[in-house]
């Protein structure tokens, strides 16, 4: 069998459609894609992300997540990302490194956790 990621969601609270394409839309530069229209009534912003979709869905507020489940985007130039993202008045927080990716993590308007990183080597091959 031959599986791959085909989407990711992440909630996003009811009302937020300007955040949501500021930040996934011209911050992050991912382009917008329309979702089925037998979806409509489901208050959905879906984004390309290559061969995947990212899909953001509203839904109410669940309290503050602490969890270290997350969503991670390979970005290619993942320095000017982090100024940009900086420059907005994100928190960028760096975290443990691995060889070959230089990645840091940071809370989209609503709290979901990305990890943003790019793949310059593969670290199994400068580990050994």
């Amino acid at each position: 069998m031959n599986a791959r990621i085909q989407h990711v969601s992440l909630p996003r609270p009811p009302g937020t459609e300007v955040e949501t394409r500021a930040f996934y839309g011209e911050l992050l530069g991912l382009e917008e894609m329309n979702p089925p229209h037998s979806l409509h009534a489901l208050d959905l912003i879906w984004f390309k992300l290559g061969e995947t979709e990212l899909h953001l869905f509203a839904e109410g507020p669940t309290g503050q997540d602490h969890s270290g489940r997350h969503v991670c985007l390979a970005v290619d130039d993942v320095e000017a990302l982090r100024e940009r993202m900086e420059a907005a008045g994100l928190s960028v927080v760096g975290t443990i490194p691995i060889p070959g990716r230089p990645r840091y993590f940071v809370r989209d308007p609503f709290g979901n956790l990305l990890e943003i990183t790019t793949i310059e080597a593969d670290f199994r091959s400068i580990e050994s």
